[in-house]
């Protein structure tokens, strides 16, 4: 999931899902932070070159893997394990990962959430192209104002974020499309400002 948050950074999961594939297949012990770390530079942006940007990306994945070992001991439970204990919470575990070289907002969201099964919600292109189409985020809202649309009106639960994410990118992928949106079959056109003045002028 940390590899996957790092590697999707401009691009699409179906050429994470490939990068994926070849690096774990061209490390001797399978996809372990060890493994990774043992690699040159090189050889690591070898083996992630479907993802693209690939030199660039193999630097911050080196560097998220660096931290996920030094801080967490190279156990994504041990970020849970600290809020739950109590020696940190979630926000600070998040101002840490956004030090890391490479590590956006996004990507620190998408560790906390997807690895450390925290309850962070992530935002995305998804997020951003249909809450401003339905209306509920402005034109050019921050990244904190998208996180606080579901943050402060949803509660705070991991599972709940989970879905809800996944919601919004078969959302965006299967109707709010960039070009070409499907609003006269889209699910939410009814409440969809955008999608109602779409249909309108079909």
């Amino acid at each position: 999931m940390i590899v996957g948050a790092v590697l999707t950074q401009n691009t699409s999961w179906r050429n994470v899902e490939k990068a994926l594939v070849r690096l774990e297949s061209g490390l001797p012990d399978g996809l372990v932070p060890a493994a990774v770390l043992a690699l040159s530079n090189d050889g690591l942006a070898d083996l992630i070159r479907p993802a693209g940007y690939y030199n660039v990306k193999a630097k911050r994945l080196r560097a998220v893997v660096r931290h996920f070992v030094d801080r967490w001991g190279g156990r994504a439970e041990a970020m849970a394990e600290a809020v739950g204990q109590g020696r940190c919470s979630v926000e600070e575990i998040r101002d840490e990962w956004l030090t890391v070289h490479g590590v956006g907002e996004e990507t620190a969201d998408s560790i906390l959430l997807y690895a450390a099964g925290l309850p962070v919600f992530v935002c995305d292109a998804y997020t951003r192209r249909t809450m401003s189409r339905i209306g509920l985020l402005p034109d050019g809202a921050s990244y904190p104002q998208m996180r606080r649309l579901f943050t402060d009106h949803l509660p705070l639960d991991t599972a709940l974020f989970n879905d809800y994410h996944a919601q919004i990118v078969r959302l965006g992928s299967s109707f709010c499309r960039p070009r070409d949106p499907r609003c006269g079959i889209c699910p939410v056109q009814p409440v969809c400002a955008f999608g109602r003045l779409e249909v309108s002028h079909a």
